[in-house]
Order: structure tokens, then C-alpha cells, then sequence
């Protein structure tokens, strides 16, 4: 809203310093500090309310150290990083930008479920929550809305690299990009030739099939690839400050993929396809950074507030959703490492579990406990140590992510 007015107020009377707005490093800067600002303002008077309404969690004995101590702690804390998220991206960004569309009604579609699962679990005293079908269910439904957003919509496009004689000279650099076409084409991280179209998958038709049924791959792909981040994040979100904490991590990586991808020089130099109008992601991306920072401010241990899944399937769905817009989601296995390792340890332990037990007739564990954050507190770990490596290991992870742009 703000870009509009001072937009208005530059062109038509000049006045100074509205013209700062025109620059996307200035919106993305007021939009991190504004998050921040929100989140630990507000975020206060919001935990106070959760413990005035006694809106606390729940927690079961599973015979880990600290853990009684938790019981009553208010939950449904992801409300904090929504609203921090929201209302700056409202305020700075371009609010009839493609991208910043699908982002709102992400967060809005994702925050909902989460939010109704964390009622259910609080208000209806239910400990199951929203029946996991129907997680799913809401999960697959953004997935497609996503994933025909940008297959269908005219504005969602890509520039690809062309040869040096039919580049187009911008200041002192001759930029090697051709016009904006239609295109599922993602980034393969390690590999010279890094573009990848989800129609090769259909490797045994023709190039006329691949076209006719490419949108069906990549509808399913989206799905996917939405509903394992969003269920990882949920999974990671077992002790304080490890979900939030490594979600600032990824969204910061993200924030800057979106930045070169969006910015016709530095994708050139880095041999990525250019995707126009994706600086406004920058802007969301560093709203939720923001967001997820203050949050962790009364998240760090011991916990003030607890993020629910109104939290935690917001975050990990909304950084699937960024990857899928700036085209780095093959990239998501290693820079949402953590997410996958939480992930891999229950689906590990649960597989072995059965498998022992219709072999020997009792079901044996791979882990101590999963997911893996509590093996390691069983082994004696004190929780802020997790946590914090668990964090210098994200940080490693989305390094190596950041560098696989120019390693081939």
C-alpha cells in the first residue's frame, strides 16, 4: 500500500524521499525491520492473551528431561509470525504482483489449516488435532492451486540464456537473455546444463505428449513437493526454537536466490534462467524473516510460546512455495537438510519398527525416539545444545546451497 501512495506522491510532486520506494533493497529492509517490530510488540501482548484464555499445550509424557516442565506453555504462537509476515508485505510490496499473490493466499490457506488443527487440539481438548487426512487434503489443495498459478498464469515466465550475438547490452555488460517465454523449466543444482523441464520425465513419449501432459507432472511435483517441507517443518517443531531457527536460515537462502534470479545481471553472470517481476519475493521473503525472527525472540528456550501447527506448517509450506517460484526446489533436500533428517528418522523408525515385528514378532527402533531432535535428548543431550548445533548445520547446508550456483 505505502509503494502506491509514495509512488504517487514522487510522480506527481517529487516529493524527496518518496522515490526511495521505487528501490526493492529499501522495501525489503523496512519490510524485515517492520516484521521484527510487529512480531516482538504484538507477539507480547498475544502470549499474554494465549495464557489470560489458558490456551496452552498439552504435553504427553514421553519420558523426556524438562519436558513436564512445558505442560500449560501457550501454543498457537505461529499467529505471531502471520501477522509479522503479512502486514509488512501488505505495506511494502507490489500487492498486483503475481508472485506476492500466490504468497498471500498461501500463507492465508496454510495458516488456516494449521489453525484449525491447533483449535481442535486446544479448544475441543482433542490431542489428535485435525485428522491427518484432511491435512493432506488441504496441503494437495494448495499444491494445485500453486502449481496452476504458475503453469497457466501469462505473467509467471522465464528468460533463457541465448548466444552472446543475440544478447542486449544494459550499462557496460552485454546480457545473454532472450524474451519471456512459458516455461516449468528449475535449476539442477551440480550439473553444467542446470535447467530441467518436468515433461522429460514422460521420457517414453514424444516431444507433442511431453507438451500436451507436462502441466500434470508438474502439478503433481508441486504437491509433493509442498506437503513433505510443510510436514517436515511440522515434524521439526519439537523443541524450543529449532523449527524457527532453522527457518530463518532457509528463508535468508531463499531471499537471496530470489534476488539474483529477479536481477537480469546477476543471473546472467551465474548461468540461471532470469524470472521477471521475482525482486517482490525478495520483499516477502525478508517480512518473513522478520517474522520468524521475533517469534524466536519468546521461542528460544525455555519457551514462552509455542509456534503449533499454525506455525509450523506455515513456515514449510511457504518456503516450498518460494522455492517453486524462483526455481530451487531440487535444491530443497539439502537446503532444508534439517527438515529432511526429522523427516527420514520417523519414516526410518516406523518402517523398521513394522518390519521387525512381523519378522521377529516384536518391534525394534533404529533411534532412541524419534523424530531425531529427542534421540539425541535421550542420549543425554540438553535441548539448547541441539538446537544450537542443529542450526550451525543448517547454516553449513545452506552455504553448500548458495555456492551449487556457480559449481557445475
Amino acid at each position: 500500500m505505502l509503494y502506491y501512495l509514495f509512488d504517487f506522491l514522487h510522480k506527481e510532486f517529487n516529493i524527496p524521499g518518496s522515490g526511495m520506494f521505487q528501490y526493492t533493497s529499501f522495501r525489503a529492509a523496512m519490510a524485515v525491520l517492520t516484521a521484527l517490530l510487529i512480531a516482538m510488540f504484538f507477539g507480547k501482548k498475544i502470549i499474554n492473551y494465549l495464557r489470560k484464555e489458558q490456551l496452552g499445550e498439552t504435553v504427553r509424557d514421553l519420558g523426556l528431561e524438562g519436558q513436564k516442565e512445558k505442560q500449560g506453555t501457550p501454543t498457537m504462537g505461529g499467529i505471531i509470525i502471520i501477522l509479522a509476515t503479512i502486514i509488512p508485505v501488505l505495506l511494502f510490496a507490489k500487492l498486483d504482483n503475481i508472485y506476492i499473490i500466490i504468497l498471500l493466499v498461501s500463507t492465508l490457506w496454510l495458516g488456516a489449516i494449521g489453525f484449525l488443527d491447533d483449535y481442535i487440539k486446544v479448544f475441543r481438548k482433542n490431542k489428535e488435532g485435525l485428522a491427518g487426512k484432511f491435512k493432506v487434503l488441504g496441503q494437495v489443495g494448495l499444491g494445485l492451486f500453486v502449481g496452476a498459478m504458475i503453469y497457466f498464469s501469462p505473467d509467471v515466465t522465464l528468460k533463457h540464456q541465448v548466444p552472446t550475438e543475440q544478447g542486449q547490452v544494459i550499462g557496460s555488460h552485454i546480457v545473454k537473455f532472450g524474451y519471456e517465454e512459458k516455461s516449468i523449466d528449475t535449476t539442477v543444482p551440480f550439473f553444467k546444463n542446470n535447467e530441467f523441464n518436468y515433461g522429460e520425465l514422460l521420457f517414453w513419449m514424444d516431444n507433442s505428449g511431453k507438451i500436451k501432459y507436462e502441466w500434470i507432472v508438474f502439478l503433481l511435483a508441486v504437491i509433493i513437493i509442498i506437503t513433505a517441507v510443510s510436514n517436515g517443518a511440522n515434524l521439526t517443531d519439537g523443541i524450543d526454537g529449532l523449527a524457527a531457527g532453522s527457518s530463518v536460515i532457509i528463508v535468508a537462502a531463499l531471499a537471496l536466490f530470489a534476488f539474483v534470479s529477479g536481477n537480469i545481471i546477476f543471473a546472467d553472470y551465474l548461468n540461471i534462467v532470469f524470472i521477471p517481476r521475482t525482486e517482490e519475493v525478495v520483499i516477502f521473503c525478508m517480512a518473513f524473516s522478520g517474522g520468524l525472527i521475533g517469534f524466536l525472540w519468546y521461542n528460544t528456550y525455555p519457551a514462552q510460546v509455542f509456534m503449533g501447527d499454525t506455525g509450523s506448517l506455515t513456515i514449510g509450506g511457504l518456503i516450498a512455495v518460494i522455492a517453486i517460484i524462483v526455481r530451487k526446489e531440487l535444491m530443497l533436500p539439502v537446503l532444508c537438510g534439517i527438515f529432511f533428517a526429522e523427516s527420514l528418522s520417523v519414516m526410518m523408525q516406523v518402517a523398521y519398527f513394522k518390519y521387525t515385528k512381523k519378522r521377529y514378532g516384536e518391534g525394534r527402533r533404529i533411534f532412541l525416539m524419534s523424530p531425531l531432535h529427542h534421540h539425541f535428548q535421550k542420549e543425554g543431550f540438553h535441548e539448547s545444545k541441539i538446537v544450537n548445533r542443529m542450526l550451525i548445520v543448517g547454516f553449513i547446508l545452506a552455504v553448500v546451497t548458495i555456492i551449487t550456483l556457480k559449481i557445475r
